[in-house]
């Protein structure tokens, strides 16, 4: 048995049993056969989608010759390489005609409705009627039905499936042709492109050159700007130093200030505390000399009362005198007091006014040397920023010069990159110009071989 026929006979159960009654009933299905294909034949000649695949009754006739063979191997149950080789040409021969699936299918059900009534008829599958005749038993006609019809929906089933696979084939052509088409167009930027590419790799091999040249410039320019960075910097560290002692000095006098301002501040406090007890006092002499007034007049009391006593009160009038001079001279005292207290609060109004204007100096003087502090702090920030960055670029410029250095080695790596890159590139086009057929544009004869041979595939 041909391996290729192995899984199908497996699949629909036809072992070796089932084969070799195939080939005992031999004999009996080369008698069926001839009237069988008789009738498919006349069938055939009778439609017209048929009948147009022969030309004439000749190739009928060497049509069912070699079909009577292909069943006479086939009735032999051989199933084997022979037999394999029979079904491509069939097939192949079937396809070269147009002889579709619908067609092809529905011969094998005319056949086999017509092998089952001889079959019937050989075997006496009826009761006997007039002139030796036999009546079919019903159930041959049943097998007749029911074969033709699975005949039917096979063919129904096979001719979807063929007209999907003829649609998707369809859609790959239109595929295809539009492939054909982006060929073209790729191909024809491809020689756009090799011709840019040339251009601009003979441009990048001149301007290599120049920026060798040029490069080299650049190198001994960066080593003098080196040298000039590295002093500047050096200059910029010493004025760093000097702004740093400066902004300490500063310091130390805001600090000086700021003491000065406390003392200020301290002596204006205590004039005021003095200017309080001065009003205080002002208030015990206002209440002396109340006190004296008072004394005087009790004394000027006394002394009328002493007149009028006569001769005993002379005594109280003396005393009376007495007090009233004591109370006299305690309002002078007082009045003293007040003029001397008056002048003081005066000086002590005048000394705070001077201590205050002491203070406001000193306040301005803080704010200054606060501003030139903050200045002079601004400007040590400056310059070690300045350092800083000073340093940085020193570095970058060193950076720089071993970049040139190392550019300098790669643009003569370039050029020669550029000289390859243009024998590539005239490579590529003679490649490009391979897939161009001769004397017009578009895929070459190999492609358009491929794209005729799908076409024809899918016809």
């Amino acid at each position: 048995m041909h391996p290729e026929l192995t899984t199908r006979l497996d699949f629909v159960g036809y072992t070796a049993d089932k084969r070799a009654i195939l080939a005992e009933a031999r004999d009996t299905i080369q008698a069926a056969l001839a009237p069988a294909l008789d009738r498919l034949y006349t069938q055939i000649a009778a439609h017209p989608e048929t009948a147009k695949m022969f030309s004439g009754p000749s190739h009928i006739t060497k049509a069912k010759q070699l079909q009577a063979d292909h069943w006479a191997h086939l009735s032999g149950a051989a199933f084997d390489a022979d037999y394999v080789e029979r079904v491509k040409r069939i097939g192949a021969r079937h396809a070269q005609i147009g002889l579709t699936p619908q067609w092809y299918i529905g011969s094998y059900a005319i056949i086999l409705d017509s092998m089952i009534e001889s079959f019937a008829a050989m075997s006496g599958g009826g009761p006997r009627l007039p002139f030796g005749r036999s009546k079919l038993d019903p159930r041959f006609d049943q097998l007749r039905a029911i074969v033709t019809a699975a005949l039917i929906d096979l063919e129904m089933s096979v001719s979807i499936y063929f007209e999907q696979e003829q649609a998707g084939r369809a859609k790959a052509m239109e595929a295809l042709q539009e492939r054909e088409k982006s060929l073209a167009a790729l191909l024809e930027a491809i020689n756009d492109t090799v011709g840019a590419i040339r251009t601009g790799s003979q441009e990048i091999a001149q301007a290599s050159g120049d920026l060798s040249r040029r490069t080299e410039a650049n190198a001994a320019s960066l080593a003098e700007t080196a040298a000039s960075v590295q002093e500047m910097d050096q200059r910029l560290k010493a004025t760093a130093q000097s702004a740093r002692r400066t902004v300490e000095r500063a310091d130390g006098a805001k600090a000086t200030v700021d003491t000065g301002r406390a003392i200020t501040e301290q002596a204006v406090a205590a004039m005021e505390r003095v200017s309080e007890s001065a009003k205080g006092i002002d208030n015990v002499i206002e209440g002396l000399d109340k006190i004296a007034f008072q004394t005087r007049v009790l004394a000027m009391n006394a002394a009328v009362e002493a007149g009028r006593a006569g001769e005993a009160g002379r005594g109280f009038a003396v005393v009376a005198d007495l007090v009233s001079a004591l109370a006299m001279r305690a309002e002078e005292e007082a009045g003293r007091a007040r003029d001397q207290l008056t002048a003081t609060q005066a000086d002590i109004v005048a000394a705070v006014g001077m201590v205050e204007k002491v203070d406001g100096a000193l306040s301005n003087i803080a704010g200054d040397v606060a501003t030139v502090n903050e200045l002079v702090s601004g400007m040590a920030s400056d310059n070690q920023t300045q350092a800083g960055a000073i340093s940085e670029v020193s570095e970058t410029i060193g950076e720089m010069d071993r970049a040139t250095q190392q550019n300098a080695a790669m643009v003569e790596e370039t050029s020669a990159a550029a000289q390859n890159l243009a024998r590539e590139v005239d490579k590529l086009a003679r490649q490009a110009n391979s897939f161009q057929a001769a004397g017009a544009p578009g895929p070459s004869a190999g492609a358009r071989a491929t794209v005729q041979a799908l076409r024809a595939l899918a016809d």
